[in-house]
């Protein structure tokens, strides 16, 4: 058996953009900085297997059934299992941040590689390293084998011990901590820092918004998946290239995506707009796609139609909507694709 998750940090279920309920934030999951309690736990990978038919090998030989069961105690997750566990001491901030970090395979010194930076959901705030890449596919989708192949960069995955980003558009300090993060890697490996990528879900998305008005000259481009901000502080966002992803179901990041966009626009941006059903085929989300890429602009929103993210028979209370967004953002390979083509 897989080892499982069987208690999560701060994981309501209000339905708020971040994720959780608790005091602060317009009723999300607490104020930015604060520390909720830790509840984490993995269990022990544990599982019997018994052979009940003849193997065939592949010299020639078989084996024959056994009753004598066959104990499994370790599991070996491949992509998780290639992230290196590392903490980083900021000078500047006087924080320690530990976090996650996938190196290229075959990383040759002598070539720059872009880096991806995921942040998590406010549900994923732990004081357990691994827990953002046991969440979802935020950060494991980049390391895939396949995207690799393609796509060769760095992975970073911050494990935030706090909440980074609250309802009332404030962040953490781990902000800045997270930026001082990339430029030390910078130091360390060969990474084009013109192709430095940014994407997060929720509170990861609020996160990355706040780091691209902070830093407009930092991220060559942004994966934002269903979070939201105060649409009046979003200027510096206008030049930007964006890919933001929300669902319909989701009641205060499609607003709060809607009011962005419209301030972008207000601001001189060009945007595309798409509607999207969340049920679709690897194929129709490769149409829609190259549909709403052919008209070239910097920022594309897509929102996903209404009841198309949640699961049949899946409850639609709470954050269901919310949550089920990032569950299918992070599959969409053109996306992917996308942000790699952009460079400042």
């Amino acid at each position: 058996m897989l080892a499982q998750k069987v208690g999560s940090t701060n994981d309501g279920s209000n339905g708020q953009t971040g994720s959780g309920g608790g005091p602060g934030g317009k009723g999300g999951p607490g104020k930015a900085g604060d520390i909720p309690p830790y509840d984490t736990i993995y269990s022990a990978p544990s599982a019997a297997l018994e052979q009940v038919g003849e193997v065939h090998l592949a010299d020639g030989r078989s084996v024959a059934p056994s009753t004598v069961p066959i104990a499994v105690s370790k599991v070996a997750n491949l992509v998780v299992d290639s992230f290196r566990q590392l903490t980083f001491e900021d000078r500047k901030t006087g924080r320690t941040l530990p976090y996650n970090l996938f190196v290229p395979r075959d990383y040759d010194g002598t070539k720059a590689y872009p880096l991806v930076l995921f942040m998590h959901d406010a549900g994923a705030t732990s004081d357990v390293v691994r827990t953002t890449l046991l969440q979802g596919l935020g950060a494991v989708c980049w390391a895939e084998s396949a995207d690799q192949a393609k796509r060769p960069c760095f992975v970073l995955a911050p494990q935030f011990p706090e909440i980074i980003a609250d309802d009332d558009s404030h962040t953490s300090n781990a902000l800045d901590t997270t930026i001082d993060l990339i430029k030390s890697l910078a130091r360390e490996y060969r990474i084009d820092q013109a192709r430095l990528y940014a994407t997060g879900q929720s509170g990861g998305c609020m996160m990355s918004i706040a780091m691209n008005i902070k830093y407009p000259d930092f991220f060559a481009a942004s994966f934002l998946v269903a979070g939201q901000w105060d649409a009046s502080l979003v200027a510096p966002l206008a030049s930007k290239k964006l890919w933001i992803l929300v669902s319909q179901d989701d009641d205060k990041a499609f607003p709060g995506q809607n009011a962005i966009v419209k301030a972008l626009e207000n601001h001189g941006a060009r945007a595309s707009l798409a509607t999207w059903d969340g049920r679709w085929t690897a194929a129709e989300f490769r149409e829609a796609f190259d549909s709403i890429d052919s008209e070239r602009n910097p920022i594309n929103y897509i929102s996903f139609t209404k009841g198309t993210v949640i699961p049949k028979g899946e409850t639609t209370a709470g954050a269901s909507g919310h949550r089920n967004t990032w569950r299918i953002a992070y599959s969409i390979e053109p996306i992917r694709e996308w942000i790699f083509r952009q460079r400042l």
